[in-house]
């Protein structure tokens, strides 16, 4: 059973006199942390010259009054906000830099997990800021950095144009972004988002659930007043903080109290919080696994352990599409006349641990059919478990056959071929191959079961995969390999540029005269508003028979199926697009005696280099 987690929420101090009694009241009050000053602003430091210059005493309070666990869970420190290291005036800019540095110096020395600072302006205005903040995340600083970021911009800029006002509001994203690429996505970077009364349109903040939000920043002003005089949020910002949560953010509280308690507040967070935590079979498998990357199982190369198997024997759906559509097909055949009083053969290619001998076993008994049935598996340990099965439970309604599906001498025809070699990407676990082999064994006029699937690639920005990825450097490979290697991974934290496009069909039996799996497609997507392309996203669904489809393409998913993640195929440059722009996109898909691997590239707005030429880094072995 799944733990329903509270929410973290913090409490916002613009002073803190007395740190302990900060601490205290927002403890009391069930914040779980506090954001206070780094120094108090009667404090003012100044280092070139000035009366500052020689105050003496200490400028901030002694590390001894919190205990160090205290320092490095409850207090994120807040950067003076008077501190302007772009000012044009060299002494006070100098001067500004040292408070500055002073400042992260010391909230390293106190373990703080995190500062945090406002961005105001263009990165034009804050060039020397990102240049000092993202030397020191170079450097060994062991705090994150969270830049307070407004949702709308508070600037509005009026130009008189025809006799007519139209207003030019620079999206506060765009200074975000132009900042965090001067810092080259530091992973230690991130937004604290401030939540704003007029909420932007939905694609903005579908962006922005793309950022590495580590916060909202909620100002008490947001709330209103429900008829029980407690604080709650309109209907907007309470779906606001819905999509949010899927991200496992943290929440601050920033203003003045205006109610009795200000735990009212946390109370009502909490709620929403846990209102968000759906318990359904996708969230319960997926948990843990968001935005993290796997590499693509290669069942044809390696036998899969048992673990594996029962992972993706429990999905709760696929097994029933799967019933069903056999189901389907032995009614159908039942029909025809040369099937009449006979028993219909129903090969199971890839039998695993035999949940589609089940199924078939199942849509037999539902159907009123008789058929035999073949369980075809070349995974050794795998065969032990479909044979406990056949002894205990199947009997001679099953032959258990451990062989290399292309390999088997089948001792006669199929009516029916059933298999479930799909990946992530559809065809990148090689059913084309294994069911390309295996077909000489269907009669004419049998079914394939699945009969064709597709997949379906979509340019997406992640800042988060992007650093996953750029972590991922091994010893004695080439060096862009872990960016020309596709991951299975479940998308949260992205933001998606274009809709998905079909790339590659496969159909089956495949009754052309020269078989070739090999493949190409170029697809152009539209871009809708400005953002970054860090990568590909990529899907897929299936036609098992008629009209039982299951599907991972966000628009047609099948609804509660587990099975499968969808596969990221990365770029080892960041491109940025705007909006207007057109995305090509190329995918080849080749084939050797040995491997099938995947080449890929864009060529607009901006060209860049062929991804895995010739398999260098990717493969999958047959």
């Amino acid at each position: 059973m799944t733990t329903i987690r509270s929410v973290s929420c913090g409490l916002d101090f613009s002073v803190a006199p007395d740190l302990n009694n900060c601490l205290t009241a927002a403890s009391s009050s069930k914040f779980d942390f506090i954001s206070v000053p780094l120094v108090h602003p009667m404090f003012k430091r100044e280092f070139i010259s000035g009366k500052a210059k020689e105050r003496p005493g200490p400028f901030t309070r002694s590390d001894m009054i919190l205990c160090s666990s205290d320092w490095n869970n409850l207090v994120i420190g807040k950067i003076s906000p008077y501190i302007k290291v772009d000012c044009k005036h060299l002494p006070t800019r100098k001067n500004h830099e040292e408070m500055l540095l002073q400042e992260m110096a010391l909230a390293n020395h106190l373990g703080l997990p995190a500062i945090t600072l406002k961005l105001t302006g263009s990165i034009e205005k804050n060039i020397n800021l990102a240049r000092i903040l993202f030397d020191k995340m170079a450097s060994a600083c062991n705090f994150q950095v969270w830049i307070q970021v407004p949702m709308e911009n508070p600037f509005k800029q009026v130009q008189t144009h025809r006799d007519q006002d139209e207003v030019l509001v620079e999206s506060p994203w765009e200074w975000w972004n132009a900042f965090r690429m001067v810092c080259d996505f530091d992973r230690k970077l991130g937004v604290a988002l401030l939540v704003s009364h007029d909420l932007p349109e939905q694609e903005e903040i579908d962006r922005w659930l793309g950022e590495p939000v580590r916060c909202l920043v909620l100002p008490t002003s947001l709330f209103i007043s429900n008829r029980k005089g407690y604080p709650v949020l309109s209907k907007g910002h309470q779906a606001l903080v819905k999509k949010f949560c899927t991200l496992e953010i943290q929440f601050i509280l920033t203003g003045a109290n205006n109610y009795q308690s200000i735990s009212f507040y946390y109370t009502y967070l909490d709620y929403l919080w846990k209102g968000c935590q759906i318990n359904g079979p996708v969230e319960r498998f997926a948990r843990g696994y968001e935005d993290y990357l796997q590499c693509p199982l290669q069942p044809l190369m390696d036998n899969l352990e048992s673990q594996t198997y029962e992972i993706f024997e429990k999905d709760p759906i696929k097994y029933t599409l799967y019933q069903n559509a056999i189901y389907e097909a032995l009614v159908d055949l039942s029909k025809k006349e040369e099937y009449f009083n006979k028993t219909i053969v129903v090969m199971v290619v890839g039998a695993g641990r035999g949940p589609l001998v089940r199924a078939s076993l199942n849509a037999s008994d539902n159907s009123g059919t008789h058929i035999k049935v073949y369980a075809v598996e070349k995974n050794p340990n795998a065969v032990l478990t479909l044979q406990s099965l056949k002894r205990d439970m199947w009997g001679n309604k099953v032959t258990v056959v451990s062989c290399d599906m292309r390999k088997w001498k089948a001792p006669e025809k199929a009516d029916i071929l059933v298999s479930e070699l799909l990946g992530s990407f559809g065809d990148n676990e090689l059913s084309p191959e294994c069911l390309d082999g295996v077909q000489q064994f269907l009669k004419d006029g049998g079914i394939s079961i699945p009969s064709s699937y597709t997949s379906y690639i979509s340019p997406v920005q992640s800042p988060k995969l992007y650093n996953e990825v750029r972590q991922c450097k091994e010893k004695d490979k080439h060096p862009l390999a872990h960016y020309e290697t596709p991951y299975v991974v479940h998308l949260q934290n992205k933001y998606d540029i274009a809709k998905p496009q079909s790339l590659f069909t496969f159909n089956h039996p495949n009754r052309e005269s020269i078989i070739d799996n090999s493949r190409y497609a170029g697809r152009k997507f539209k871009v809708q508003q400005n953002s970054i392309l860090h990568g590909i996203s990529g899907y897929f669904d299936a036609t098992l028979y008629k009209n039982i489809k299951l599907s991972i393409e966000p628009s047609t998913h099948s609804p509660s199926m587990v099975s499968w993640f969808p596969i990221f195929f990365p770029i080892v440059e960041p491109v940025q697009v705007k909006e207007g722009d057109e995305i090509d996109v190329h995918f080849w898909r080749r084939c050797s005696t040995k491997n099938v691997w995947y080449e890929w590239c864009i060529s607009k707005p901006k060209p860049l280099a062929m991804h895995n030429p010739n398999g260098r880094s990717y493969t999958i072995g047959l």
